[in-house]
């Protein structure tokens, strides 16, 4: 019998189950991310072997990063706040500081205890740095309606740090190369870290508002098909990415941007809300796929020959990094000390780790160092799609209960 067909049969099954059961499921200790990871792995060799291909780290690279793109893009579109620092104040401390703790941390474990060299360390710290907009759906903002500063804060952080841990990887990447540091530092610093921010900011913006400008002005003369002007937002992500990287800029923060500048740059609220939600529906079926994936690529035989420092690493990223380095960040912040809490504690890592991955592995990281790193991030995301999945329903349902009202931003900030 044809394996594809018996593939195209389980994967119709699941999204009919995941959809019809939508609303039991909601209340299951259950993320979605997790339920599609389970069922990969019955894909896979370990289960019913439909999945017997394992794809190259090229089309990895690729499908990872469609996928990330739509999140970011559907991310920017949910920033429904004034572009003023007090409005993004968690944001600010989350990637400001949170990002370059985790990312150092993880490094300095890497070479201390697992001996390894510090810039693969680095490169390590940079591949898991990402805190993950595509999985973490349960814990973000619901609608550009909703202000509540958990929500806003995690969704902000993960549509930002998607790309803001580049430089960190291209940091890893040109030491592992070239341990003489001293060499590319000024360019790492020039190029990389100042020219590719400020041209991923430039173009996103850029390309948001000419495309906001362009429907303004065809709006007065002709009305769009209501059909296709949900793809209006599949072409400013494709456009401001590729521009983005067509001038050496992060492309990844172009699309976000993208999102926040469409958002505020809106001709009506129905559509942009129309827009938002097409991306979404785009962004759950892409998930599917790559979670997939992901579960069939499961092995034994490397994950034990890791599992002590996968454990190491994971453990202590999950455990300690993230929720000392987030309580360490907001230290000062109005917001709720349980907020503070679930900010340490909602750091799903996922499909923008293993974009950043397979990224690597197609810019030369190889051998022994190149093996480690793969396996170590798999096993972090295996376990933290694991642990976030099962406790993110029960942790939201609390907070939603108890402090959820308390903390939205108009309550805590003076406008």
């Amino acid at each position: 019998m044809d394996i594809y067909i018996l593939d195209l049969l389980v994967i119709g099954l699941l999204l009919l189950t995941v959809t019809l059961g939508s609303g039991w499921i909601g209340r299951l200790p259950l993320s979605y991310a997790l339920i599609y990871l389970i069922v990969g792995i019955g894909l896979s060799p370990y289960g019913v072997n439909l999945v017997q291909t394992r794809p190259d780290a090229a089309l990895l690279e690729r499908l990872t990063e469609f996928v990330v793109l739509i999140s970011l893009f559907s991310c920017g579109l949910k920033m429904n706040r004034p572009l003023k620092t007090w409005a993004w104040n968690s944001t600010i401390r989350l990637i400001g500081f949170l990002m370059p703790i985790s990312i150092f941390a993880i490094a300095a474990i890497g070479h201390f205890f697992l001996k390894l060299e510090w810039g693969v360390g680095i490169l390590l710290g940079g591949i898991l740095a990402p805190t993950d907009p595509v999985l973490a759906s349960e814990v973000q903002l619901t609608n550009p309606q909703d202000q509540d500063e958990l929500r806003f804060g995690l969704t902000s952080e993960g549509g930002l740090n998607d790309a803001l841990a580049f430089p960190f990887v291209y940091f890893g990447l040109h030491w592992i190369k070239d341990d003489n540091w001293q060499s590319w530092f000024g360019r790492w610093v020039a190029v990389d870290l100042l020219w590719a921010i400020a041209a991923g900011l430039l173009v996103g913006i850029g390309v948001a508002k000419g495309i906001c400008w362009l429907e303004r002005h065809l709006a007065k003369r002709n009305s769009v098909d209501e059909v296709m002007e949900d793809f209006v937002g599949l072409s400013t992500i494709l456009l401001a990415y590729s521009v983005a990287e067509l001038v050496h800029g992060y492309g990844f923060l172009a699309v976000f941007v993208a999102g926040v500048a469409m958002y505020h740059h809106r001709l009506s609220d129905e559509r942009s809300l129309s827009r938002l939600k097409f991306m979404e529906r785009l962004e759950k079926l892409t998930e599917i796929g790559t979670i997939l994936l992901l579960g069939s690529l499961l092995r034994v035989e490397p994950m034990l020959k890791f599992a002590v420092p996968g454990l190491i690493i994971a453990g202590l990223l999950i455990l300690v990094i993230r929720p000392l380095g987030a309580w360490v960040s907001t230290i000062g912040s109005p917001v709720h000390p349980a907020t503070r809490l679930l900010f340490g504690w909602f750091g799903i890592r996922g499909v923008g780790s293993l974009y950043y991955l397979t990224y690597c592995l197609g810019q030369g990281l190889q051998d022994e160092a190149g093996e480690m790193i793969a396996w170590l991030t798999i096993i972090t995301v295996t376990i933290s799609v694991t642990l976030h999945g099962v406790t993110s329903t029960p942790l939201m349902q609390w907070y939603e209960h108890y402090i959820g009202g308390r903390n939205d931003i108009e309550k805590e900030l003076p406008q």
